[in-house]
């Protein structure tokens, strides 16, 4: 369940023409898109996709934070039927226009704070940001409300040898 670069929903948004200190921005997907992106994540349906962030920080470091909200069909998978489920996925991603660092500097402790996304040619695309933070937000498992898997009671002769027990025994 990955966006590839050239992801059906995009919306690109030139840094340098955003307003100094705090930019509000919306993102809202067509049916075409939601189509598009339903298709590339293998589910059913995705409806009513919307992206709401606050950009704040200066041209060459941004923080975009903000929430990205869906309607989505999903397949359960206990039942295999389909269901709808509400995606609210909080957003927080910084970009910058520095040069990415090489490799990563010995000492560097899980959980630290992943490098800033890039600013590419003065623009960073929300509908893109949009899409990932959807995709980060779908479970990987879906279960449609109520139901939950049972995992099936083992009997006392179950093991993978029981067939040949029972030939030896002369049972079959």
């Amino acid at each position: 369940m990955s966006v590839s670069p050239a992801s059906p929903l995009s919306r690109p948004i030139e840094v340098g023409r955003l307003p100094r200190g705090r930019a509000e921005v919306s993102v809202e997907a067509s049916p075409e898109e939601c189509a598009a992106l339903a298709r590339d994540f293998g589910i059913p349906e995705v409806r009513d996709l919307v992206g709401r962030f606050v950009i704040t920080g200066m041209l060459s470091r941004l923080t975009v934070t903000g929430t990205v909200e869906a309607t989505v069909t999903q397949v359960c998978t206990v039942t295999l039927e389909p269901f709808e489920s509400e995606v609210r996925e909080p957003v927080e991603v910084v970009y910058s226009d520095a040069p990415p660092p090489e490799e990563p500097e010995e000492g560097t402790v899980e959980g630290a704070p992943e490098p800033p996304d890039p600013i590419v040619n003065g623009r960073i695309d929300l509908g893109t940001l949009t899409a990932e933070f959807l995709a980060l937000g779908l479970d990987p498992y879906p279960r449609k409300p109520g139901v939950s898997f049972e995992v099936p009671a083992a009997g006392p002769e179950t093991g993978p040898f029981d067939v040949l027990r029972r030939l030896r025994d002369g049972d079959a």
